[in-house]
């Protein structure tokens, strides 16, 4: 299981989440990237991220809203085609 960054994320791209992640697995290209991406290989779910939102856009893999499911692809995508990733953002 890994965590998803979802919805509440694009246009906000507050980095908090990215202050507490103990491995670094929190990735975006300022100034190109609407929205924040966790990486599944190198997260281990370890939750710091999720209270560190402030605007609840994380969430447990399992936990991810029926409506947000499509992020946790996207998440998993951004790291290995940037371009297709943000294309379906």
């Amino acid at each position: 299981m890994t965590y998803v960054i979802t919805t509440p994320c694009i246009d906000t791209t507050d980095q908090s989440c990215v202050d507490v992640c103990p491995v670094d697995c929190i990735h975006f290209e300022e100034g190109v990237d609407k929205m924040l991406y966790i990486d599944p290989d190198e997260c281990i779910d370890c939750g710091a991220c999720e209270p560190a939102c402030p605007v609840s856009a994380i969430f447990a893999e399992d936990d991810v809203p029926a409506d947000q499911q499509r992020f946790t692809e996207i998440n998993r995508l951004w790291f290995q085609d940037k371009d297709a990733a943000r294309a379906k953002v």
